[in-house]
């Protein structure tokens, strides 16, 4: 069982609060530990696709003119891997189950995988 967050994001950290026996999860701050290209193809398999991992709210979505272009699977791929906030947050692994983002449809599910 994996969550990849950030430590300095207030959504991750409040959701990680409300995980019960968050002890039996390995916690990857994505700012200073990366992703690597073997654990995102995992988490693709799982959601898949990259697309579905890839936040369009990153402030840089816009700044680098993403927004106005026509991503493949392959970009989405690229960004995530060169920039961290491209990675929707938290993303959660429990066996099987990948839980992506922070909606409460997602966060509510994830809680009961949990064991909430």
């Amino acid at each position: 069982m994996k969550i990849y967050h950030l430590a300095n994001c207030g959504t991750c950290q409040k959701i990680l609060k409300d995980i019960p026996k968050i002890k039996r999860f390995e916690l990857q701050d994505i700012k200073t530990q990366a992703i690597t290209p073997a654990q995102l193809d995992v988490m693709k398999k799982l959601a898949g696709s990259y697309e579905a991992l890839f936040s369009r709210v990153a402030m840089k979505y816009r700044s680098m003119g993403l927004n106005e272009m026509a991503l493949t699977e392959k970009d989405y791929r690229k960004y995530i891997l060169e920039e961290y906030t491209f990675l929707k947050r938290p993303t959660i692994i429990i066996g099987e189950q990948i839980f992506i983002g922070s909606a409460p449809k997602t966060v509510k599910a994830m809680l009961e995988a949990a064991g909430k």
